[in-house]
C-alpha cells in the first residue's frame, strides 16, 4: 500500500502573510503519508530557496527530498519548481519541462519508488492558468504516460488548476487514467474548486482520497492539501 499527498505549499508563504516551512512540515506531517508531491517550492536565491525550503522539510519531517528545476529563468520572474519527499526506496528520478511559449516556467517531477518490491511511477507537476498552456501541458504529459509500459503503477499528482469540471484538460487525464476523485482544497477560507488531484494506473488501485483540512493547514498554504491510498495487489 502506497499513501500519497499532494501539497501546494504557497513558497511556505500563509495565509497571514508569515513564511513558516515549520508550519508547512507540520502540514504533511498531520498527512501521514509515506511519499508527498509538493507545489510551488520557492527557488529563488537566498534563504528561501528551494533547497533550502526542502532541506528544511526533509529535516522535520524525517523524509528523503527530491527537486529538480528542468528551466532556467531571469532574476525577474520568480522560479517554483515541483518537489518530492519519501521514505519509501528511490530508483530513479526523471523531469519534464511544460513551459508554454512566454508563460511562467512549469515542470513535471516523476520518481520511480518501490512499493513492496513493485516500481511505480510517481508525478508530480503543476499546471498553467492559461487554458491554452494546460493544453499544452497535458498533451505533454500523455506522451510521457504512452512511454510508461501498460503494466507499471503510475500515479499523477498535483496542482492542475482547471477551475471546469468539463475542460479538456481535466477530461483529457480522466479518459488516460480514470476519472479522478474531486475535493474542493481551494482556496483555505472558502474551498469551492478542486484544483488538486491524484490518479492512479490502474484507476481502481485507488482506494480512498480526501482533502485535509486542519487548523494548521487552514494557515499554512492557499491550498489544503489531498491525500489517498493505493494498492496494486499482489
Amino acid at each position: 500500500m502506497l499513501s500519497v499527498g499532494s501539497y501546494n505549499i504557497h513558497g511556505c508563504v500563509g495565509t497571514d502573510g508569515r513564511y513558516n516551512p515549520h508550519r508547512i512540515a507540520g502540514v504533511i506531517r498531520e498527512l501521514g503519508c509515506d511519499t508527498v508531491g509538493l507545489q510551488e517550492v520557492d527557488g529563488r536565491p537566498g534563504l528561501q530557496s528551494a533547497s533550502l525550503q526542502l532541506l528544511d522539510l526533509a529535516d522535520a519531517t524525517g523524509m528523503t527530498p527530491i527537486a529538480v528545476v528542468t528551466h532556467t529563468v531571469t532574476p525577474q520572474r520568480i522560479r517554483k519548481t515541483n518537489a518530492v519527499l519519501t521514505s519509501r526506496e528511490v530508483r530513479s528520478v526523471r523531469s519534464y519541462d511544460l513551459t508554454f511559449g512566454g508563460f511562467e516556467p512549469r515542470s513535471a517531477l516523476d520518481v520511480e519508488l518501490s512499493v513492496g518490491g513493485r516500481a511505480v511511477r510517481v508525478i508530480v507537476t503543476h499546471l498553467g492558468l492559461d487554458g491554452s498552456e494546460r493544453r499544452y501541458q497535458v498533451k505533454k504529459l500523455l506522451e510521457v504516460l504512452q512511454g510508461i509500459p501498460e503494466e507499471q503503477a503510475v500515479v499523477v499528482l498535483g496542482d492542475i488548476n482547471e477551475w471546469w469540471p468539463v475542460g479538456r484538460p481535466l477530461r483529457w487525464l480522466h479518459d488516460a487514467l480514470g476519472k479522478a476523485p474531486a475535493g474542493r482544497s481551494f482556496p483555505v477560507w472558502a474551498p469551492v474548486l478542486a484544483l488538486d488531484r491524484i490518479w492512479s494506473r490502474p484507476s481502481r488501485a485507488l482506494c480512498n482520497f480526501g482533502v485535509h483540512r486542519s487548523p494548521t493547514a487552514r494557515v499554512a498554504s492557499d491550498h489544503y492539501p489531498v491525500r489517498a491510498n493505493l494498492g496494486w495487489g499482489d
